[in-house]
This record gives structure tokens, sequence and C-alpha cells, in this order.
């Protein structure tokens, strides 16, 4: 027999779905109940490396971690990556299979049907239970003809749908019932409960309105979340970018990163350990002006290394980048943002743009050339040299993953700033990236560095160092990944109708 399903659906992009499927993994979870996550197909920059080597959204490895299991490409079997100009890079069963048009991604429906399919039977096959995430609102009804992530799964999975609402945004009510509305009959009948989301205030005040929701739509509330701060669990995609990219520049006891926001950011989520850290300001900027006297400057990953790269010196920034360098002051790249320190990018495949080769910033002694391949993994590497990233004297290994096309090489004798010695657990030696003479700019192919607590450790008591403060950090900094997911579920537990929700999900309680 096949395990029952639970869908969670959304009102909205950025509602809720993924850390409420995220919760929901984690309470199933601690009830003993195999559980495993799924959506079909995600739209994020934001992605991971499966153990074995595979791309999928970021969202479903934290859902898979929060459920206690090793995520694999079917719990996501179609990435979408946006470019830009109105293509996306496909991703599919966690490789690139190109550049396409929603024009003609849509003509390969038929395909990612069976794929899909194919993915959720063999998930439903291994677990008791298999929560599935919607992808923005089913009610978007200009798209309901390729609908590959919503309604047309649910009725594939003949799943319960519960649809989330953001009520700090306003309008949830409307938002519940106008969804209801654009739905078909048989559409409308599956959904069997909302769920409101990030209520700040009063339960009781909200009671009315619940009341009258139920009375329109003949649906029960399934829970009322509250707002929950400083959760260290990583965004599904860069519209979380918006609420925070307009914080203020902080007092000199504080450590001032400035993570530049561009066009095309991918993987931002890379600086989520820092956000979290005590006396830390972590800002996405846009403009030179903003960027100019931080403490240190991010330059994150990119989906187009060229594109941005062309932004970055068009806003001015590129010239506070190089004067930065010149002045011994901090800048760190990771990936796109490493390859756009280097000296050349060359692109003669036209895999990223049509430009066959450009001029990088010149501040590391690197090229970058793109190929076919991409190249996902999860790496295990050890410093190579002292820089700003590591003060201190050690070798420990460190944990992190790749995700880039094309390789980076260095130009210039020296070691690289890590020496990657396992991909995907097979031995390895590779040099990766490249620190400059006086140790301040530092360029990575790595991923997920900033997760390590010595590479966090040695970075913030470096800057700190360099104010003049004693800045004592520690493990207990940053939360645990465990101890989020498990504040989290305990957030829902106290919030839902438990009964209601065991129902739901076809399951003895």
């Amino acid at each position: 027999m096949l395990a029952p399903t639970l869908m969670v659906q959304g009102t909205a992009s950025s509602a809720g779905k993924s850390l409420f499927v995220t919760a929901l993994c984690r309470l199933f979870r601690d009830e003993g109940i195999r559980v495993a996550p799924f959506k079909s197909q995600n739209m994020s920059l934001n992605s991971a490396v499966t153990p074995d080597g595979y791309e999928i959204g970021r969202a479903q490895a934290v859902q898979a971690a929060a459920a206690g299991i090793v995520p694999t490409v079917e719990m996501n079997p179609i990435l979408l990556k946006p470019e830009g100009n109105a293509r996306s890079q496909v991703v599919v069963m966690g490789k690139p299979i190109g550049s396409e048009t929603a024009h003609r991604y849509d003509g390969r429906r038929p395909e990612f049907e069976e794929i899909v399919a194919r993915c959720l039977t063999s998930l439903r096959e291994q677990y008791d239970l298999v929560v599935i995430e919607g992808a923005g609102s089913p009610a978007e009804v200009n798209l309901k003809d390729r609908d590959v992530a919503n309604m047309y799964i649910a009725k594939l999975a003949d799943a319960p749908v519960v649809l989330v609402g953001d009520i700090d945004l306003g309008g949830v009510f409307a938002s519940f019932v106008g969804t209801l509305e654009l739905l078909d009959p048989d559409e409308r009948e599956r959904v069997v409960a909302f769920v409101v989301n990030k209520f700040r205030g009063d339960v009781k005040l909200l009671q009315p309105g619940l009341d009258i929701l139920t009375e329109r739509t003949g649906k029960p509330t399934l829970g009322v979340l509250p707002y929950v701060r400083g959760l260290a669990i990583a965004d599904e995609d860069s519209v979380s970018i918006e609420n925070r990219r307009g914080r203020y520049r902080p007092g000199y006891d504080q450590i001032d990163i400035a993570v530049i926001r561009f066009p095309r950011i991918s993987n931002y989520d890379d600086v989520l350990p820092l956000e979290h850290e005590p006396k830390v300001v972590v800002r996405f900027v846009e403009t030179a002006e903003a960027a100019a006297g931080a403490d240190l400057v991010i330059l994150p990953g990119s989906k187009n290394t060229v594109l941005d790269l062309s932004w970055l010196r068009s806003t001015g920034i590129a010239d506070v980048v190089a004067q930065r360098a010149e002045n011994g002051e901090p800048v760190l790249g990771i990936c796109g943002g490493c390859q756009m320190l280097g000296e050349t990018i060359e692109d003669p495949h036209g895999v990223e743009s049509g430009e066959p080769r450009v001029r990088g910033l010149g501040l590391l002694p690197l090229r970058t050339r793109f190929g076919r391949e991409k190249v996902t993994a999860k790496v295990e590497a050890r410093r190579s040299t002292g820089s700003l990233l590591h003060p201190r004297d050690g070798d420990e290994p460190l944990a992190g993953y790749e995700i880039h096309m094309g390789v980076v090489e260095r130009t210039a004798e020296g070691t690289g700033a890590y020496e990657i010695v396992s991909r995907n657990g097979t031995s390895a030696r590779v040099a990766d990236g490249a620190v400059d003479e006086r140790g301040t700019v530092v360029g990575t192919m790595i991923h997920g560095l900033l997760d390590n607590v010595s590479v966090r450790a040695g970075l913030l008591t470096a800057l700190a160092g360099r104010k003049g403060l004693a800045y004592e950090h520690g493990a207990e900094g940053v939360a645990s990944a465990e101890d989020e997911y498990d504040r989290l579920a305990e957030t829902v537990r106290e919030s839902m109708d438990l009964d209601l929700l065991w129902q739901i999900a076809g399951l003895a309680r």
C-alpha cells in the first residue's frame, strides 16, 4: 500500500509553506512516523546538494533534515533557477538539462509529469507519510493549465490540502476566501482546513474572524501560528531579503557586514549563521554608499556571474570593493563572488551569457572558464593558508558543498584558500579559491563554510580585532539546526488542533 499524503498550499508566495512543512516533518518524526517531504517543482536560487551529489531545492533539504532522513533527489525532481530574460536553468533529477523559456518548458510537461509521478510513488512506497509542499498559489489562474505543483499534484496524490495564509501582510481572510473562489469545485473540496501564519497578538481577538471564515467556507482553521522571531532556518528564496535589506547601520560596538544584493543573487543563505551571531549586523545592500565603510563586504553567489559583474560596475560597488582591497579592508567572495574577484571569466560555450570573455575585478589570481558540466558535490576541505577566515592555526576538516558551472584555476604560483580533500565521499586533492597577500581578500567556491563554528569564530575574531573590540565567540552564538527544528515543531504543536491534524493526515493517534 502507498503511504497517505498531506499537502500544504499557500495563498501566495512566502506565506510560510516551506517552514510549516519543515515543522510538520519534525512533529511527525517525533511521534515515530517515518515522514518525507516532497515538492514536485521548485523555483528557487537557494539550492542544496544531496550526499550523492544531486542538486535540489534548499527547502527540501532542510525539511528532510527536520524529518531525520537523508535528502534525495526524489524529494524535488524539478528545480527551476531563474537566469533573467524570462529564462531559467532547468534541473531535472538533480542535474541541469539546459536553459529554457517558459514556453519551451511547457512543451516538455508530459515528460516531467511522468518523472514527478514516479518520484512521488517511490517516496510513498518508502515512508509512512509524505508531506507535499505546493508552489506560489493554487489560484494563479493564468498558470493553471500548466500546473505541476499545486492542485495537479494534490489530485495525483489524492491529498487533502491545508491552505496557509500570512496574516502579517494583512487581508488574510480575503486571501483565503478569494483563493477558494478561484478554484474549481473539486479542487475546493480538497482544501480541508486553514492555517493562519505569522500572527502577532492575542488569538482571542482573532476568533470572530475565524468563526466568520468557517461560516463562509464550511472549513475549519487548523491553527494560528505565532510570528517566530530569530529563526535560524534558511529561507526558501530571495523574497525574504526584501524584509531585511533596509536594516540600520550598526554602532561601533557591533560588527557591520554588508552583503551585495546582486539582481541574480543565489545561495545567500551562506550568510545566515552570521545573522544570528550576537553583536553582528548583516545588511543586504545595492548601492556603493551602503557598502562603503562596512567591516566586511561579502560578494555572494550569483546565477549569472557575468551580468551581475556588469551590474557591480554600473553601481560603483566594484570601485568600492577595489578600494577596500587596496586599503587592506576585508572582502569575501563566495562562488560567483569568488569568480568576480578573479582576473578573467571565460564563457566560450555561452553557458551564462553571450560574452566569450570578460575582465574580472583582478583582485585575486584566478581564472574562471565556464563549461557545460555542472559541479554539484558535498565536500570536506582544510585551510591551505592563513587568512581573514583563519587568523589562527588549525587544520580541522570543514564541511561544505559546491554548486557551480565550469572550472576556477589559479593564474599564479601559491596555494589556494582551501584544499578540497573529499567530494561526495571520494578522496580528492583540489585547490580552492585564493587569498591576497595580506590575507584580507578571500575567494572560495565552497558554500556553507560559515556553518562551521571554527570559520565563524576566526572571521568574527579577526573583524572585532580590527575595530579594537574583544569579541567573545562560542558555539552558542548560533542555535543548532536541530534545536531550531525542535523550536519550530513545538510552536506548531502548541498552536494546532493536533487531533484534526492527525485526522487530515490519515493517521491513527
